[in-house]
């Protein structure tokens, strides 16, 4: 985890862990955002990414790398493979929000596209890969991906001990389990006393289950979300292995929960979330643990939300 930290220490943004007085008093605790939203590429999967690519052999970097996402993971593979000179082809759902297919693109990467509702990525990816030699860049079932993402981790530990305070609580959106089996591992060595939950929405919550059946379980076919970012059909594999030795415990919200975190993160911190990206805020903001008194960290993972989606969610609660 450090060495992946050393790496991108010269490459990503520290992103500032932001905490607002006024949150603070509504709640009778202190709860800090972790502001992945103001990463390159407008989400952490940049971390995994530039760090998984940078390890690549030459041969590799020279026949180019494959990925499959419906967004933030294809950005920050694009994105990463830009700086490194590596062709790359990204694999994304027809119904992709438009700013994430338009900021892949423009990065440079080849664009394939999918119906996520008839066709399996997984198939159609390593299919993908084989046929043109590519090297599969998986967006949390990779060792170098999940370190990558533990370094945000790593960042809340080092920025609670500038501050001279423990937090009890941590919260991190979960869709594959990659970002936060990377967080849960770099806190369990520098924050041992800290309880670290998943959040995941109604429907996709099947690292909360799975964590309560003590195995791997699959999600429903046929549940809609707006948290496209973090709809994956179960738990991987490496992910899980790690999660269920580190985590407290899971949590579900709903979308109406989820839009009013984001709701509460542009009014009170100026951040704005993407769905996805909002489910660990929503967590904690409609009570689904208790943080009376206690300090509490959400991680804001990601930004990239569609600007009409956006203006919409703000003015719902006026309507």
């Amino acid at each position: 985890m450090r060495d992946a930290s050393d790496v991108l220490r010269h490459v990503v943004v520290e992103t500032p862990l932001l905490e607002s007085p006024a949150l603070n008093d509504t709640l009778g605790a202190r709860l800090f955002l972790k502001c992945e939203t103001l990463q390159l590429t407008g989400s952490f999967k940049f971390r995994g990414a530039y760090n998984t690519l940078s390890r690549l052999s030459p041969a590799q970097k020279s026949a180019g790398v494959l990925a499959y996402s419906s967004g933030n993971h294809a950005q920050g593979v694009a994105l990463a493979a830009q700086m490194l000179r590596i062709p790359a082809t990204i694999l994304m759902p027809e119904d992709s929000p438009r700013i994430k297919l338009a900021n892949t693109l423009g990065y440079g990467a080849k664009v394939v596209t999918y119906d996520r509702l008839k066709e399996s990525r997984e198939e159609l990816g390593e299919r993908l890969a084989a046929a043109e030699n590519l090297t599969l860049i998986k967006p949390y079932d990779n060792y170098y991906v999940m370190s990558g993402q533990g370094s945000v981790g790593i960042e809340i530990a080092e920025q609670l001990k500038e501050r001279g305070i423990s937090a009890d609580i941590c919260v991190a959106p979960a869709g594959g389990g990659g970002l936060i089996a990377g967080v849960s591992l770099a806190l369990r060595v520098l924050a041992p006393t800290i309880d670290i939950y998943s959040a995941e929405p109604e429907g996709f919550d099947d690292l909360l289950r799975s964590l309560a059946a003590g195995e791997r379980l699959a999600n429903e076919p046929g549940a809609s979300s707006l948290c496209d970012a973090i709809m994956t059909p179960m738990p991987g594999v490496l992910t899980f292995a790690i999660n269920r030795e580190t985590l407290k415990g899971g949590l579900a919200v709903s979308d109406e929960e989820t839009k009013a975190a984001m709701r509460a993160a542009f009014h009170y911190f100026k951040c704005v979330i993407e769905p996805g990206g909002a489910v660990a805020l929503a967590a904690l903001l409609s009570g689904k643990i208790d943080i009376r008194g206690k300090i509490a960290v959400a991680i804001a993972s990601g930004g990239n939300v569609d600007p009409e989606l956006f203006s919409d969610i703000l003015v719902e609660r006026d309507q």
